[in-house]
This record gives C-alpha cells, structure tokens and sequence, in this order.
C-alpha cells in the first residue's frame, strides 16, 4: 500500500515536471522563431532568461512564475529518482542513470533560477558555456579538458539526433491510450524535438570545441550563441526558423509525455 502511494506521488511529479519543461521548449521555439524571421524577438532575446520573463510579466505573472518553478522543481527531482533507484525509472543501466543524475543537476539550476525569478524577478547573468570553458582552461591539461567537454556535447548532439530519427522515444508513450486523429502527427513531434536539440547541441558543442583549440574561452557559446550561429549561416533565417518550430514541437512532446507517460 505504502509502496503505491509513492508510486502514484512519484506519477504526479513526473508530470507536472514534464509539463513545465514543455512550457519551456515551447515558448523557447516560439521566440527562436520570431527571431529567425525579425518577427518583434532578436536572437539575444531567444534564450530561456526570456522565457521566464514572458511569464514572469504576464497577467498573476508571479503567481505563473512560481507554478513554472515548483514543476521544473518536480523535473529535477524526478530525473534523480530515476538515477537513485532505477526501478522508478524506464533504464537500469549505469550510463543511463548517470545521464539521469547529470540531468537532474542541470534542471536544478534551471529550476533555481526559475525560483528567482518568481520570487524577486531576478534572473542570472552570464555565459554558461563560457564560465565552464574559462574554469577548464585554467586548469593543468585545460586545452584537453575543455577538448573532452566539447566532444562530450557533440556526442550528447548526435545521440540525440539519432535518438529522434530512431524513434526510440516512442517506447517512453502509452500510444494506446491517445485517443486522436491526430496521434501519429504528436508523436512525430519527438523525432523534430530531439532532432532540433541535437543540432543545437552539436553547435554549442562545436563553440566549445574552438575555445579549447584556440584556448579562449569568450568563443565557447551557449543556446543563444547556437541561434546567432545559424542565422549567420547561409539560409539562416530558414535554419533558425526550422530549429525553432523543432523546439517548440519538443515542447508539446513534453506536453504529450505530461499525459500519456509509461512508467
């Protein structure tokens, strides 16, 4: 009895911080978008700072503010249940609970700055990307440990385009139970959510890279730098544009998994 209880407690957290980082990537793909186009968003303004204070002005906008929060909150913790105790979780592999554990640290410090924002409607400044090549570049070796982190992020960037290509995500989703005409059409959102962060990843990844060769960490870049990146590049605007409309379905896959999660 007891054992469902936390079963059931542990099922509404997963939710709610599926839910929650389904807002994120969707409004994060909208603004990629409207900048991709000059649609009222620059590129500076595509990043997740800004997606916090889109809801953070918006009509009980603290109120909005702390509901985000407390859901990125249920993310973290969910991700480090999966890593703690792998039978809440779909793998029970070591690689995988140690991705878990990783992304549990990292949307904690989302879910941190989200909180901040809530509360005092204060958000955190700097390059993360770059504070981190900075770090490893000051260290004994910090060429190749920045070198390392590099190829780390564009593996993370391939595992997650072909992740998404694959499919493989659709064993995560009670399909089943999608009671829509449109089912096939939702779940394909996946394969453009995944494929999109990958390329993302493969070029914050690619930044970092450069700063390990060239030993500077002010090359190194984070999701903006990403965004400025393809718009630079021939096409741009399409490109930026694609990869935002990716993100943004990666945040209704979230929504999808919000409801129709298997655990």
């Amino acid at each position: 009895m007891q054992q469902a209880s936390t079963q059931d407690t542990l099922k509404k957290m997963a939710r709610a911080g599926y839910a929650a980082k389904g807002v994120v990537y969707l409004l994060l793909g909208i603004l990629a978008f409207m900048a991709a186009f000059e649609l009222g968003r620059s590129v500076s303004e595509a990043n997740r700072g800004s997606v916090f204070q889109m809801v953070r002005n918006a009509p009980a906008g603290g109120i909005l503010m702390g509901i985000l929060a407390l859901g990125l909150v249920c993310y973290a913790l969910w991700r480090l249940v999966q890593a703690l105790a792998p039978r809440y979780g779909h793998e029970t592999s070591t690689g995988k609970r140690v991705l878990y554990f990783f992304s549990a640290l990292a949307y904690g410090a989302i879910a941190f700055t989200a909180i901040k924002m809530a509360l005092w409607n204060e958000q955190s400044g700097g390059n993360q990307q770059q504070t981190l090549a900075a770090t490893l570049l000051e260290r004994k070796g910090g060429q190749w440990l920045t070198g390392i982190a590099a190829l780390i992020f564009i593996g993370t960037g391939l595992y997650q385009i072909y992740y998404g290509w694959s499919e493989k995500y659709r064993k995560y989703v009670q399909e089943s139970q999608i009671h829509s005409q449109h089912a096939a059409l939702l779940l394909r959102s996946g394969k453009a959510g995944y494929i999109a962060r990958g390329i993302v990843w493969l070029i914050i990844g690619y930044l970092l890279l450069r700063a390990a060769l060239n030993a500077s960490a002010s090359e190194a870049g984070d999701t903006t730098d990403a965004f400025r990146f393809l718009q630079n590049a021939s096409y741009g605007s399409w490109l930026l544009g694609a990869v935002g409309l990716g993100l943004a379905a990666f945040g209704v896959f979230s929504f999808l998994r919000a409801r129709y999660e298997r655990f």
